[in-house]
């Protein structure tokens, strides 16, 4: 039923809404391709989950799209103490849809880009899970103002898991945030390197050392044989999963 049902949602045009009942209760997605990767990443292959000693583990979700990282958290860990930021407008109403559809109604979604202080900024909406602030990636696809609020205030407390795909405003954050990183047990990044600009994973490798983390690396996306061709995903040319823990 579920590979049937993922199988039917990956041929569905582009970009274009749609409903599926592959929890039971109807949830909406935005873009069926992306939609079934996230899904595989998630609960097939279970990328955020991490070992922890209490019931009521504190999650930070920043980037939540339409909301599957969210379901899986509170499938997982039922009595976490779960905060959500997704700053696109129509993302953050589909997320906040499939949270009401399955009756999950203690969670904190924040229709907010996580940043480096309390503003307003640009935001480019990719139309399904690459949308990202106009400083961080290409411009193409629909651009508006979102609010932006300062992580920082949020990793004034421990954290058991930061889970964070923000397409490309990572390092930014990160560096900002890093001497309260030491409230963070775990932290999931996923790292974006846009092809018309300088590669920091450097840098964020600094950040995540500095802050007492280990870590280990998996490649979501990169040419096969980058020596001979280079190809490009949503403008990157490397995209990354790092987990860090202590």
């Amino acid at each position: 039923m579920i590979k049937r049902e993922l199988r039917r949602v990956k041929k569905l045009p582009r970009y274009e809404s749609f409903r599926t009942e592959i929890f039971g209760p109807p949830i909406n997605g935005v873009d069926g391709k992306s939609f079934y990767y996230s899904f595989r990443e998630i609960f097939r292959d279970r990328i955020y989950e991490f070992k922890t000693d209490t019931e009521t583990p504190r999650i930070l979700d920043i980037g939540s799209n339409v909301g599957l990282s969210l379901l899986f958290f509170k499938h997982r860990y039922p009595n976490c103490n779960l905060s959500g930021f997704e700053p696109d407008p129509n993302v953050f109403k589909t997320a906040q849809h499939n949270i009401n559809s399955l009756g999950l109604s203690d969670i904190d979604l924040h229709q907010k880009a996580a940043w480096i202080e309390d503003t307003s900024l640009s935001f480019h909406a990719e139309g399904a899970d690459g949308g990202h602030i106009e400083s961080t990636g290409s411009t193409t696809g629909e651009s508006f103002t979102v609010d932006a609020c300062d992580l920082r205030s949020f990793l004034q407390e421990p954290v058991d898991l930061l889970k964070m795909d923000i397409e490309g405003a990572e390092v930014d954050v990160l560096m900002h945030c890093v001497n309260d990183l030491s409230n963070v047990s775990n932290l999931f990044v996923e790292y974006h390197s846009y092809a018309n600009q300088p590669q920091r994973f450097n840098e964020l490798a600094r950040v995540l050392t500095d802050a007492g983390f280990r870590y280990q690396i998996h490649t979501q996306f990169a040419s096969k044989s980058p020596l001979c061709k280079r190809d490009l995903q949503l403008g990157m040319d490397l995209q990354l999963n790092v987990f860090a823990y202590r």
